[in-house]
């Protein structure tokens, strides 16, 4: 496969090819515009010489002068080299002709050529490897009654067309140059002007895992840049965020997995170290079971995770009436409830488009999550309603203390703690919340976390029933 061309290479045959265009056709317009001037000035000279013989011929005023007009005619063309004269009678016979002319046919015997103002129009010929140009008109004379003469002038234009030669030689070597010249410049500019992608190529070529810190400054970029190095840094930002959570998830992960794995290499090491009785050894059995199945719990939770950051979690369509999931988790939950002393309070309702076992999952989390933190004789409150745009929220307050502003929006990373010093190992991995999210994410919904006076509330806002994914 051909590799493809740079941009300094497009950049720089564009302008040359431009530029090549451009020359050409300005190195065309002076070449005829020169050849218009001297075709002028021949016009011009051969015009003069064409009224100093209609002067001539007009002096003759009887047929006798008639016959010293060659004479007349010689003796004023004296010392005008490379013009040429005829005179034609009305009969085709020629009446004067100057020393060595060479006519074509067409001036001596074919119509005049005039152009629309009347004026005689040039006509360029060569012999003998001269060339010439030359115009015929008519010219009356004084003897009355007679017809007109022909007047045929001609003049050499073998200096003007060396002079056009050599000028066209040197104008075309000039476009030749002036072309390698621009498409020199135009590469030395492609390269100056792409220069600062160059600096940003070479910037990002010593980002690393380390040093994801790094930007590009926008302030020293051309502004046709400006976008380019913005969403770059936009795109390392949301690297460096993505690589600091991987890195403190894989740091929480293996710190959830040693403490399950520790106690059940100690509880296997202390069970071998001498023989015991079947109980014991069942004891033993039964404990390793609770790690086993804290394990188990864990693993589906991060593949649960896993299959929602790569948007793997597709929920099923169907009606749920968000008040009888509450009611029927209460029922779940009471015995809970009761043993921390905590109320169960529903208030409201609301039906939204979605997978009612997802959405029980989310709120089952949230619910258990209240009920741990609510103090004796507190109240857990359920509150659903529906907004005026239509969506429906559902929010689970709970009693307690306050948790810092700063805590709030880490709250549903996974295994995060507000203080992991506290945490009981029969309240989790700490994946709950971060499950919930999910959850709510895939039902094109939001969550929000609000602790301030003693309450602590999460808010899921989903859309109605009939207007959801």
């Amino acid at each position: 496969m051909m590799r493809p061309k740079s941009i300094t290479f497009r950049l720089a045959l564009f302008f040359s090819t431009a530029s090549t265009a451009v020359l050409l056709v300005v190195g065309y317009l002076i070449g005829n515009l020169v050849e218009k001037h001297f075709e002028e000035i021949d016009l011009n000279d051969l015009n003069g010489k064409l009224e100093l013989v209609r002067h001539t011929l007009v002096n003759a005023r009887a047929p006798s002068d008639m016959e010293i007009v060659p004479q007349r005619l010689s003796d004023a063309l004296v010392g005008h080299h490379g013009l040429s004269v005829a005179v034609l009678g009305p009969d085709r016979k020629m009446l004067f002709t100057s020393p060595d002319a060479i006519f074509p046919a067409s001036l001596l015997v074919g119509p005049m050529r005039e152009d629309s103002s009347g004026r005689a129009r040039l006509l360029t010929w060569e012999k003998d490897g001269q060339a010439y140009r030359g115009i015929a008109a008519a010219a009356v004379t004084g003897v009355a009654g007679r017809p007109p003469a022909t007047v045929v002038v001609a003049v050499n234009i073998e200096h003007h067309q060396m002079f056009m030669e050599a000028f066209q030689k040197s104008l075309w070597w000039a476009i030749a140059a002036s072309i390698a010249l621009t498409a020199i410049l135009g590469w030395v500019a492609a390269r100056r002007g792409l220069a600062p992608v160059r600096e940003m190529a070479e910037m990002t070529q010593g980002i690393s895992a380390n040093r994801l810190g790094d930007r590009l400054q926008t302030a020293s970029v051309p502004s046709e840049l400006v976008d380019l190095a913005i969403a770059f840094n936009g795109m390392l930002a949301r690297l460096e965020d993505s690589f600091q959570r991987l890195s403190d998830f894989s740091s929480d992960l293996a710190h959830e997995l040693r403490t399950p794995i520790s106690n059940l290499m100690t509880q296997t090491q202390v069970a071998i170290s001498k023989a015991r009785s079947a109980d014991q050894y069942r004891e033993v059995l039964y404990s390793n079971l609770e790690e086993y199945e804290r394990l188990a719990r864990m693993i589906a939770d991060m593949l649960f995770l896993a299959k929602a950051d790569n948007g793997l979690i597709v929920p099923s369509s169907e009606m749920v009436d968000l008040a009888t999931e509450a009611r029927e988790l209460f029922g779940f939950y009471e015995a809970f409830a009761e043993e921390h002393g905590v109320g169960l309070v529903l208030t409201g309702e609301g039906a939204v488009q979605g997978d009612r076992l997802m959405i029980r999952r989310a709120l089952s989390n949230l619910l258990s999550n209240a009920i741990r933190h609510t103090p004796r004789d507190g109240s857990v409150k359920v509150l659903i309603e529906q907004s005026e745009s239509g969506e429906i929220q559902l929010s689970v307050d709970n009693p307690g203390e306050n948790i810092e502003p700063e805590h709030l929006p880490r709250l549903f990373d996974r295994f995060y703690r507000i203080d992991p010093s506290r945490q009981k190992a029969s309240e989790g991995a700490g994946l709950g919340l971060a499950i919930t999210k999910s959850i709510v994410e895939a039902h094109k919904g939001s969550i929000r976390a609000y602790s301030s006076n003693g309450s602590t509330r999460f808010a899921i806002t989903l859309p109605a029933a009939g207007a959801g994914p």
